[in-house]
């Protein structure tokens, strides 16, 4: 689809459920969605960067307003965006049963996609 576009639009992902080793969420709550959204919105303009990844892009230190939050929320922050190999992995392990079921309609773009991703890792 991408090369029948000429501003493909920018795609990000966000988990606001990703737990700490405690099972306590990482991200302060969902009346803080809108920091993310805005840095969100500002990487989509060119306003602020971010910290490349293997995986993808995500927020630089600094980039995403942490004001008025707790201060451990700097290193549950660091620790959402954290890119962790092993579970990354087993995501793709458990991918591989829904896109074997889906094999024959799969497009080919999203198979090349997902074999660049597992072979970052």
């Amino acid at each position: 689809m991408q090369k029948y576009l000429n501003n493909p639009p920018k795609i990000f992902q966000v988990n606001w459920f990703r737990q700490d080793a405690n099972g306590k969420f990482l991200w302060p709550g969902f009346g803080e969605n809108m920091r993310v959204l805005k840095w969100i919105v500002d990487r989509a303009h060119g306003r602020v960067g971010g910290h490349e990844t293997l995986l993808g892009w995500v927020p630089k230190a600094g980039n995403l307003d942490l004001s008025g939050l707790d201060a451990n929320t700097t290193e549950k922050v660091a620790a959402a965006t954290a890119i962790n190999l092993d579970e990354w992995r087993q995501e793709f392990e458990m991918q591989g049963e829904f896109f074997e079921k889906l094999k024959a309609t799969m497009p080919p773009a999203l198979v090349l996609q997902r074999q660049i991703l597992m072979s970052r890792l």
